[in-house]
């Protein structure tokens, strides 16, 4: 698959994405990405800068429009810590770890992620608001109490299977529940 192919499905995913969701501004979008899926490998075993590279592209773009704060999650060998700028860090009061992301602890796309940032950072653990998981790599963890899954037409990217949710508040109470 071309780097062509691979940003055009995920812009169109992200294209979809935005017509079903309103995405509010300065909120954290979480990013997991195995580009060894990507490609067409197992997940961790083919890492490609160059892949990461086309991937985020887009999604870069696609922050900016909305004015949202990337995260990219690494993966196990770092306990999937977040790689974000240090001013995101700060301003939701992440306070960083010392790893720096490389393709064989963190992952390709973490640690192209890294070189891209004006200050990057690394956290263990955050909330993000929505986020894209490309190639199966439990993103969950990171997203906010309530995950909704939102369906577009494009069930891939390359070869990995990709879900992208947004997240909404606790739903409780409700006409049937009791209160003190």
């Amino acid at each position: 698959m071309s780097v062509q192919q691979i940003q055009t499905q995920l812009t169109q995913l992200l294209s979809e994405f935005e017509e079903q969701v309103t995405l509010q501004s300065n909120t954290i979008f979480i990013v997991g990405c195995s580009t060894s899926e990507v490609i067409g490998q197992k997940i961790g075993t083919a890492g490609a800068i160059e892949t990461a590279q086309a991937i985020f592209e887009p999604l870069q773009t696609f922050a900016k429009k909305h004015q949202l704060h990337l995260a990219f999650q690494g993966c196990e060998h770092i306990n999937r810590a977040i790689t974000m700028e240090a001013k995101t860090a700060q301003s939701f009061g992440f306070e960083p770890v010392a790893v720096v992301p490389v393709r064989t602890a963190g992952g390709s796309m973490s640690a192209y992620a890294y070189t891209q940032f004006s200050q990057p950072v690394v956290v263990e653990e955050i909330r993000a608001h929505a986020g894209i998981d490309i190639g199966q790599t439990l993103i969950g963890m990171h997203l906010k109490a309530v995950a909704v899954p939102v369906r577009t037409s494009v069930h891939t990217i390359g070869e990995a299977i990709v879900t992208i949710a947004t997240t909404r508040p606790k739903l409780i109470g409700g006409e049937r529940a009791l209160y003190k």
